[in-house]
């Protein structure tokens, strides 16, 4: 499935149990904080920031929303907890960046430098977004996609 995606826009993917939000980087470049070092990331204009979380509905948009803004807009940066972090668990919403993601739910949530695997819930499993020019192409998916201004 193709996703058109405009630089001012956000895309949410919905599934029963969970939720992945997507905007472009626009060419942005991006800090992986993890404990031992910072790692810059650089991206391509048509590379995509993917969030998600183990909600549905309004307030899991609004959530996605914010936390994709925070990121792209204002420069926050990614964190990578050690594996066995006790915050792992109370993460509402993690984040990776690229021109590819694959969800797992296998993988403990803000533990994984690798930025294209993030942690998703059980409906979600097996989804892969791709970056293409002008927005995403996504497999393994059949759920409800909506698409609203970031900015």
């Amino acid at each position: 499935m193709k996703i058109p995606l405009r630089d001012d826009e956000i895309a949410y993917l919905s599934g029963w149990r969970g939720t992945l939000a997507l905007v472009r980087t626009l060419g942005h470049s991006f800090y992986l904080d993890k404990e031992e070092e910072e790692i810059v990331i650089f991206t391509d204009d048509h590379d995509l920031l993917v969030a998600s979380t183990f909600e549905v509905g309004e307030k899991a948009r609004r959530g996605l929303k914010c936390t994709l803004f925070l990121i792209r807009e204002m420069s926050s940066p990614l964190i990578v907890l050690r594996k066995g972090h006790p915050a792992s668990s109370r993460l509402k919403i993690v984040v990776s960046v690229g021109e590819r993601t694959r969800i797992r739910c296998d993988v403990q949530p803000g533990t994984h430098p690798e930025q294209d695997v993030l942690c998703g819930t059980r409906d979600l499993e097996g989804v892969e977004i791709l970056s293409a020019p002008g927005g995403a192409e996504v497999k393994n998916f059949t759920g409800e996609v909506m698409t609203e201004k970031l900015l």
